[in-house]
């Protein structure tokens, strides 16, 4: 985990530093340059393929990438960034921050869709702002936050809602400014389309022309995510997806995994296509990262299992979780996070108290908020029982707990295990402290508590106890303010008394007069008293 954060911080380092660099010799445009010394400054630099710093996995690396894209993203500053954006019809904006890392890992990505909108032509001007050092154009064009993506029309700023790696920034600034639908006409072009495109929906009608073409058409201008194309020649629609069947016209979405193609099988109305797509874009179990967390987190689908392991023992999780993700498709979402990556995987795993030591597997339910844990080994028997009553219903939810202390003081710890049998379920008064180690108000609140518990040591039925709330969960246990201060009375713990901390002496008197017991001495709220507490 270590190495991992240290590979992560030494990318980072590198890509801010490139992010520089390329500020610095990057082309801007002066007071005096006309629109043909835009268009020069726009124009690709033609790279020797043999000296291109390559990647493992063949692809060029991020630093060949930000090389490639100088002379084609332009550098704004405070002098040029109003001309740029009135100039021209369709710009698209990088406002950044050398020092930013979300910059310098989006950095990259929008080279890459630089690089690949200017092989493909259009209007599209692709800029980039150092938004710290040139504060000026920042305030002009709304740059609030590191990184921002920003598109103009015709100098009027349209917020950006494309995903943020490169094919997808390229796919939303397509539909943009150009069509919305890319039309196949040979083997040729969709062997070339294929290569660029992971996910995609694909139509195919016979002239291009009629109510259901026209609900195709508008469900690509309303879906900024995913590219749509179309074909009137099976034989082509064939290359995309052996498994498309024989058949003048349907609609389908094609992505790069074992299951290729899926079919619409619905009446082609816009807002059936867009749920069909929301429902069936993402890959059967979707890797978690920076880039598609928002996307992920939005999803319609509100059954989502999680699934935290290293990488190595993701690898042989996959096949088993691919097979109950295509049982349950549709109706529960999978997602794999790496539990290496801190920034992804610790916030959820707190939620449940949890470390990665192992994989783990989780579940939420967006609708209620409930979380759930597999606490059996992850099988594939077990995975599909845990999914069987996450959609059903019937799982119990899971809430968070420490140990169980093996012994108690004046004032008793209590665990997420021990809050039903020893408030809820016990026969005796109880007095509750409800507090997080980050309050600051808390340690001079818990002393007060065991002054109280002491005065009170010898009534049976009164206990005393204290409960941490960023590590323990009840179902019967809301708070929002912390340190709370809970009396739960012996006959009605379903609605308990709340004091404020600030006035906890006058719980003295409330004690008496509430616990009327033989063990209950005449005690009185005297001025002594009241200057303990």
């Amino acid at each position: 985990m270590i190495q991992s954060r240290r590979r992560w911080a030494i990318r980072s380092v590198v890509l801010v530093v490139l992010l520089l660099v390329s500020s610095l010799i990057a082309p801007s445009v002066g007071a005096s340059e006309d629109l043909d010394e835009l268009e020069q400054l726009l124009a690709i630099e033609e790279e020797d393929e043999g000296t291109g710093e390559v990647g493992i996995s063949g692809k060029p690396s991020e630093a060949e990438v930000l090389k490639r894209a100088q002379g084609i993203v332009l550098e704004l500053s405070n002098d040029n960034a109003k001309r740029v954006v009135d100039g021209n019809e369709f710009v698209l904006v990088l406002g950044y921050a050398p020092w930013c890392p979300r910059s310098a890992e989006l950095m990259p990505r929008f080279a890459e869709a630089a690089t690949a909108l200017k092989e493909m032509g259009g209007r599209l001007v692709m800029a980039k702002l150092d938004a710290e050092r040139h504060v000026k154009a920042a305030s002009l064009l709304g740059i609030k936050g590191f990184p921002s993506l920003l598109f103009f029309q015709n100098g009027t700023a349209q917020p950006y809602t494309g995903g943020f790696a490169g094919e997808e920034i390229v796919i939303w600034a397509q539909k943009k400014t150009g069509s919305p639908v890319i039309r196949l006409k040979s083997t040729s072009a969709a062997e070339e389309f294929l290569r660029a495109h992971q996910t995609f929906a694909i139509g195919c009608f016979e002239n291009f022309e009629g109510p259901e073409y026209e609900e195709f058409v508008k469900a690509a201008v309303a879906d900024n995510n995913i590219q749509f194309a179309e074909v009137n020649d099976l034989n082509v629609a064939k290359v995309l997806s052996p498994d498309i069947k024989n058949g003048k016209h349907f609609l389908g979405l094609i992505k790069s995994e074992p299951e290729v193609f899926v079919e619409f099988g619905d009446v082609f109305e816009a807002d059936k296509i867009l749920r069909f797509i929301e429902f069936n874009k993402f890959p059967l179990v979707t890797t978690l990262t920076e880039l598609n967390s928002a996307r992920v987190f939005s999803s319609p689908i509100n059954l989502q299992v999680f699934v935290f392991a290293g990488a190595d023992d993701f690898k042989h999780l996959l096949s088993p979780l691919q097979d109950a993700a295509r049982k349950y498709k549709t109706k529960i979402m999978f997602v794999y996070a790496d539990s290496a990556e801190d920034n992804l995987s610790k916030p959820f795993l707190t939620l449940f108290g949890l470390e990665a030591d192992n994989p783990v597997v989780t579940a939420f339910d967006s609708r209620t908020g409930a979380k759930y844990l597999l606490e059996w080994d992850l099988t594939p028997k077990n995975l599909d029982e845990f999914c069987s009553g996450l959609l059903h219903g019937t799982l119990t939810p899971y809430f968070k707990s420490e140990s169980v202390p093996q012994t108690t003081g004046i004032v008793r710890k209590i665990v997420g295990r021990t809050f039903g049998p020893v408030i809820i379920d016990s026969s005796e008064n109880v007095f509750l402290e409800v507090y997080s180690p980050w309050c600051i108000d808390c340690e001079a609140t818990s002393k007060q508590v065991e002054k109280l518990a002491e005065h009170f040591k010898e009534v049976g039925s009164l206990i005393f106890g204290r409960i941490d709330a960023s590590l323990n969960e009840h179902p019967k246990l809301q708070v929002e303010n912390f340190p709370t201060l809970l009396f739960y009375p012996s006959g009605n713990k379903s609605n308990p008394v709340t004091f404020k901390e600030n006035k906890l002496w006058g719980v003295v008197d409330f004690i008496n007069k509430y616990v009327a017991s033989e063990e209950v001495k005449a005690l009185s709220t005297d001025e002594t008293t009241k200057d303990e507490l």
